[in-house]
C-alpha cells in the first residue's frame, strides 16, 4: 500500500469525491489507506466532506464517513464553512441529516458554527431561501435545560408554550441585506409545516 501521495493523487481525489465517483474514492483508498483522507484539501481548504456534501453523493458520504475522523465533520475551509454549510447552500436535506445525526460526530453542534460571514449552516438556508432545511435544522438545534432555544447568532429563537405546552417554536432570522425572515414550527403534530414571512 503506497503512502506517499502526488498532488496528482490528492486532485484526482478531490475531484472523484466532487463528481460522485464512489469506484474511484474505493481504488485510492485501497490503493493508498484512509488515513491520507482527512488531511486532503484544495487550494481553499475544501476537505473531501466538503466536495461530497455540496453535491449530494449518499453513497459516497455513507462509504467515507466510517473513515474519516468525526472532527472532519467539523472542517472548515478558507472561508469558514464546514460541509454542513455547503449542504445547506446547496439544499442537500438528505446529507445534512446524514452530517447531524452520524452517531460519532459532533451532531447538533454543527449547526452552530459560523463561517467568517457570520453565517450558520441554519443561516445559509435562510439565505438561500430553503425552507425545508431551515425547519429541520430549527428542530434539531441545541436547547438549555429550561426549553428556551440557544441563539445561534442568525436570529433570535424562542420556545412559546402559550397554546398549553405544544412547544411552538417561533425564529427570526436576518440575512446580509437586513431582511428578517420569520418561521413559526408547531410542536402539534398535524400541523408540521412553518409559516414563514419576510419582512425588512
Amino acid at each position: 500500500m503506497s503512502t506517499t501521495l502526488s498532488t496528482d493523487d490528492k486532485d484526482d481525489l478531490l475531484l472523484a469525491c466532487r463528481y460522485g465517483d464512489l469506484e474511484d474514492v474505493q481504488t485510492f483508498v485501497n490503493n493508498h489507506g484512509s488515513s491520507s483522507l482527512a488531511d486532503l484539501r484544495d487550494e481553499n481548504g475544501n476537505c473531501v466532506l466538503h466536495m461530497i456534501c455540496a453535491n449530494g453523493h449518499v453513497d459516497l458520504l455513507d462509504y467515507l464517513l466510517p473513515l474519516v475522523p468525526s472532527t472532519l465533520l467539523a472542517a472548515q475551509n478558507e472561508s469558514g464553512s464546514t460541509p454542513l454549510h455547503w449542504a445547506a447552500l446547496n439544499r442537500q436535506l438528505e446529507i445534512a441529516q446524514k452530517l447531524v445525526l452520524y452517531p460519532n460526530g459532533p451532531g447538533r453542534n454543527l449547526i452552530d458554527i459560523k463561517n467568517k460571514t457570520g453565517l450558520s449552516p441554519l443561516g445559509e438556508a435562510e439565505f438561500a431561501g430553503w425552507e425545508e432545511g431551515a425547519k429541520w435544522f430549527v428542530e434539531m438545534m441545541n436547547l438549555d435545560a429550561e426549553g428556551a432555544m440557544e441563539s445561534t447568532g442568525d436570529g433570535d429563537a424562542v420556545l412559546d408554550t402559550e397554546d398549553g405546552g405544544q412547544g411552538d417554536i417561533e425564529v427570526e432570522i436576518e440575512d446580509a441585506d437586513g431582511q428578517v425572515a420569520r418561521m413559526t414550527i408547531s410542536g402539534s403534530s398535524t400541523n408540521d409545516k412553518p409559516e414563514a414571512s419576510k419582512t425588512s
